[in-house]
């Protein structure tokens, strides 16, 4: 386990050096049409949560949960939230500190796996952003169960998964646009390609991912004592799966009074 929290905190340092989308910080444009009102913000790929998700961002205690890289949080403090960023990566968490720094926003960053919110106290937030990233965590029911616990009652818990269908196609035969069944369900790149063929085939410098099952993504929700009152799915735009299935899913869930 410490070994894959390594990994994917080393690989997500380099994502950031290397400008990969998910680490590059949003415009000063963007903060000042947040600051008027007028922001979105991504769990998923490419389609805006819906603003009926949102309560009212005044002053509500917002947790972004594995969510560095200067977007989500920065736009959701410039638009009134009181802002935590807990992230893995420090140099994700460097991004949002920059964005902070130069829109003069209030935001905290904490170091810190999604699994492990120990240093938060029972009740704390008003709602959770958690975009997709739990593919980087082996085992997510404890990531709900912490979740629940952080959360007052009536807050949100606002989720990004990958659908996990989309790990049981072939790897070479899904770059020629071929889906042909090859694994099994929950895959672990470490355990379903191995350690070897994962480095060949994306590099040293790659995160390990996992599919976990939709009764750990939705019924582990449940299971914590969240009520599920949002869902939505996501497409790629430029990938040929987008013609078969949704790559993406959202959940909008609450924790009870």
């Amino acid at each position: 386990m410490k070994n894959i929290i390594q990994a994917n905190k080393n690989a997500w340092d380099h994502f950031v050096h290397e400008g990969n989308p998910w680490t590059i910080p949003v415009t000063h444009e963007a903060i000042e049409m947040a600051r008027k009102g007028e922001w979105e913000v991504l769990l998923t790929n490419c389609r805006p949560v819906p603003q009926s998700w949102f309560p009212d961002l005044d002053s509500l205690v917002v947790l972004c949960l594995a969510s560095g890289g200067g977007q989500q949080g920065p736009i959701l403090a410039a638009a009134g939230a009181n802002v935590t960023v807990l992230d893995l990566s420090p140099a994700q968490l460097a991004q949002d500190r920059m964005v902070a720094e130069r829109e003069s926003l209030d935001l905290r960053t904490i170091e810190g796996s999604m699994d492990d919110l120990s240093m938060f106290k029972d009740g704390e937030f008003d709602l959770i952003f958690h975009p997709v990233s739990n593919l980087f965590c082996p085992h997510i029911r404890p990531v709900w169960k912490e979740a629940f616990r952080v959360l007052r009652p009536g807050g949100q818990l606002l989720a990004g998964f990958v659908n996990p269908v989309f790990f049981l196609f072939d790897k070479d035969m899904e770059e020629d646009g071929i889906y042909q069944l090859k694994y099994s369900l929950p895959y672990a790149d470490h355990t379903s390609l191995g350690e070897a063929e994962r480095i060949r085939r994306y590099g040293k410098n790659s995160t390990v991912e996992f599919s976990h099952t939709l009764e750990d993504q939705i019924g582990g929700q449940t299971d914590a004592g969240f009520h599920i009152i949002g869902f939505y799915e996501s497409y790629v735009d430029d990938e040929k799966i987008k013609e078969y299935m949704p790559t993406f899913m959202a959940t909008r869930a609450l924790k009870p009074d």
